[in-house]
């Protein structure tokens, strides 16, 4: 059976090219081709032992029920004793919603506030799901060009520039996806009061807040109590098939979020929930703290090895597990990102991603690789990369 009538909404929604790629490589493999994983951004470690045993009791005591659509008090406490811990912010447990992943917390946050035709300011680049999200509920995501001297993000100036008569807010990730950078503290209370003052929202997605490496960790929660933040336990907390996220809203928003969340999605997984409960134990915030510095560890050797190479990474990525390169001196005459990381996947079993998937601006010469896998994967990655570029 075909159906002849899609919903319009669906022509503003582009193929995932970060999957494409990833099934691309599952071929090759196939064939018995060995390949390094630099494409998806996924942890490479798994979940804390402590979480595993949590999980493994809820199931043995039967704790598989529906929970609230917002979440286990008990998490949302724990959630809100982070907070607390890490930013010295005193974070009611009522305004904190859990949510099915980070993604579900953004389509309930677009669900809420996207209306038919509004805009929403975000960066290009940035994680093309967030556009998709707001095109979902026919909106539409207005892309700002950002470069390398904006750290690829938004500033205040850009955001007062681009505010026209549709903006109803803007959606912002810090640190990003692709970029790994973050946006400056002092930027960031600029946007937001200006965001604050035309009666807009802002969203600030943080699920890479966890995995950063310079200066003292803040939150966007630090700027007012009238801002949506955005999180999940895939990344710092190393959960990503667990499907477990949160939000923290303005209190007046939490009703009609527990609203949408009870029809879209009744709760979040019981099992994820319980497990999680763990994650703020001091035994599994050691480990995480651990594996964060082996991230930057590795982030220290991969950005100059890159450089040395021939890549230009002109920001330094502050946290996440991403590097944003440059490879247009590396490029063939008429040649692009994307026909470079189909070469290496082929001919250097290196699987990258290009910036086609991130937003027009950067997607002819910018390259992603993500470092959340071994040293000696990486240490590998370059080697090949090197006698692919002819430079070993």
């Amino acid at each position: 059976m075909t159906f002849s009538q899609l919903a319009s909404r669906l022509d503003n929604i582009a193929p995932f090219h970060v999957m494409e790629l990833a099934k691309m490589a599952a071929a090759l493999e196939r064939q018995g081709r060995h390949i390094i994983h630099m494409g998806i951004g996924e942890p490479d470690f798994t979940a804390a032992p402590l979480v595993i045993e949590a999980a493994a009791k809820a199931m043995a005591d039967g704790k598989m029920q529906y929970t609230s659509a917002t979440g286990l008090p008990a998490l949302r406490e724990a959630i809100s004793a982070h907070y607390r811990r890490v930013f010295g912010l005193d974070i009611a447990p009522g305004r904190i919603v859990v949510t099915a992943g980070a993604s579900a917390a953004l389509l309930l946050a677009c669900a809420a506030l996207v209306e038919k035709g509004s805009e929403v300011l975000m960066p290009d680049p940035s994680y093309p799901c967030n556009r998709h999200f707001v095109a979902a509920f026919d909106g539409q995501a207005k892309m700002i060009a950002s470069g390398p001297e904006q750290r690829f993000q938004l500033s205040d100036r850009m955001v007062q520039e681009h505010w026209g008569e549709h903006t109803r807010g803007v959606l912002l990730a810090s640190p990003s996806n692709p970029t790994g950078t973050s946006i400056l503290h002092s930027e960031l209370a600029k946007i937001i009061a200006t965001v604050r003052g035309k009666g807009g929202y802002s969203i600030v997605d943080e699920i890479y807040q966890g995995l950063s490496y310079e200066g003292e960790p803040f939150s966007a929660l630090s700027l007012g109590d009238d801002i949506i933040v955005i999180n999940s336990f895939s990344k710092y907390f190393n959960m990503t098939g667990w499907r477990l996220g949160w939000m923290v809203l303005p209190e007046s928003l939490v009703a009609p979020i527990e609203k949408l969340a009870q029809n879209l999605f009744i709760c979040p997984s019981a099992i994820a929930q319980h497990a999680a409960l763990a994650c703020f134990e001091p035994a599994s915030l050691a480990l995480y703290e651990e594996r964060r510095s082996e991230f930057k560890r590795r982030r220290d050797y991969l950005v100059p090895a890159l450089v040395e190479l021939g890549f230009k990474v002109p920001v330094l990525p502050d946290g996440a597990f991403y590097v944003y390169a440059d490879c247009s001196g590396l490029l063939k005459e008429g040649d692009d990102a994307d026909k470079f990381v189909k070469e290496a996947l082929n001919q250097a079993g290196v699987s990258m991603v290009s910036g086609l998937d991130f937003g027009p601006y950067t997607a002819q010469h910018y390259i992603r690789l993500s470092y959340a896998t071994s040293m000696e994967n990486l240490q590998e990655a370059v080697r090949r990369l090197g006698q692919f570029l002819g430079k070993s």
